[in-house]
C-alpha cells in the first residue's frame, strides 16, 4: 500500500497541469476515460465551474490561520476526474488551501488510470471521486476526505430514500447546493480532518 501511495505521488500532476489538461479535454471536445458525450458536456461544465471558483472561492479568516499553521509536511493527493461534478467544486478549494500553507502539498491523478489506488478508498462500496488521501512524510495515511463534504452527502442520501437514485433533477439540486454553500462545508469538514490529527 504504501508503495502505491509513493508511485502514485511520483507519478501525479499539480493543479496548473490538471487545469491545463481540463482546457486541453475542453478545446478538443475530449474528456477522461470513457468518452461519452454527456461525459464530455460535463467536462466542458465543469471547467466553466472551476474557472469561476478559482476567482471567486473564498475562504474564512479564522479558517486561513489554521491551515497556515500545519506544522507537518502533507501531501494531499486527490483521485479526480475532469468530468466529475463534484470535483469541480472541491479542487479549487483545495488548491486556495495549499496556497496558504507551504507544508500541504497537492497532488492530482486521475481515477481511471489509477484503479488500483483507487480501489483502497472505495465509499461504500463504489469508487467515489474526488477522494483526498492526506499523508505524511512517509506515505502513512493521516486521514481521508471525499467525495462530498458531510453536509452534501447527506443531501444525497436523503435524495436517493426518497427517489431511490440519483438523476438529472437532482445534480440540478446539488449544483444550486453548492452555489449557496460557496464552499463552506468543504472546509469545515478539512478543518475538522486536519484537527482531528492534531
Amino acid at each position: 500500500m504504501k508503495l502505491l501511495l509513493e508511485k502514485s505521488v511520483q507519478k501525479a500532476m499539480d493543479y496548473t497541469q490538471y487545469n491545463l489538461l481540463f482546457k486541453h479535454l475542453v478545446e478538443e471536445g475530449r474528456t477522461t476515460g470513457e468518452q461519452t458525450q454527456e461525459k464530455i458536456d460535463y467536462t466542458k461544465l465543469n471547467f466553466s465551474r472551476t474557472k469561476r471558483l478559482d476567482k471567486t472561492a473564498k475562504i474564512s479568516e479564522e479558517s486561513m490561520v489554521v491551515f497556515k499553521n500545519v506544522s507537518e509536511k502533507q501531501t494531499w493527493l486527490v483521485i479526480s476526474e475532469p468530468w466529475c461534478g463534484d470535483a469541480a467544486q472541491t479542487l479549487p478549494f483545495l488548491n486556495k488551501i495549499a496556497q496558504l500553507s507551504e507544508n500541504i502539498d497537492l497532488k492530482i491523478v486521475l481515477r481511471d488510470e489509477n484503479l488500483e489506488l483507487m480501489n483502497q478508498f472505495l465509499t461504500n462500496g463504489s469508487q467515489s471521486i474526488p477522494m483526498v488521501i492526506m499523508l505524511d512524510t512517509n506515505y502513512n495515511v493521516i486521514n481521508t476526505f471525499g467525495p462530498r463534504s458531510k453536509a452534501a452527502t447527506k443531501l444525497v442520501s436523503d435524495y436517493k430514500i426518497e427517489h431511490g437514485k440519483i438523476d438529472a433533477a437532482f445534480k440540478e439540486i446539488l449544483q444550486n447546493w453548492y452555489n449557496k454553500d460557496k464552499g463552506v462545508s468543504i472546509v469545515e469538514d478539512l478543518l475538522e480532518t486536519l484537527l482531528v490529527n492534531n
